[in-house]
């Protein structure tokens, strides 16, 4: 059994070669598409509301909303654009 022996080159090239790929990583997943309905659940999570929460996003007309069935739908840019409506700038 052949020992192999291990340099901080070795270990330098190896962290250079990963700090590439998790950088490579990092920059596909911004770029994946978002999905454009989302179901309450995925909302709520989003958001980290509760269901009660939710509900009277939707009857104050705050969160626009479609019902296929019984399920109801809202759309992400609808939520993107009502988030940065109320950014508010801490001084």
């Amino acid at each position: 059994m052949a020992i192999e022996v291990i340099t901080k080159e070795d270990l330098n090239e190896f962290r250079q070669l990963l700090i590439a790929d998790l950088s490579t990583l990092l920059e596909i997943k911004p770029q994946q598409q978002q999905k454009k309905w989302l179901k309450s659940n995925e909302v709520r999570e989003l958001l980290n509301i509760s269901p009660g929460t939710l509900q009277n996003l939707r009857i104050n007309g705050t969160l626009t909303y479609t019902r296929v069935g019984g399920i109801l739908f809202y759309e992400s840019a609808h939520i993107d654009k009502l988030l940065n409506e109320n950014k508010t700038i801490n001084r």
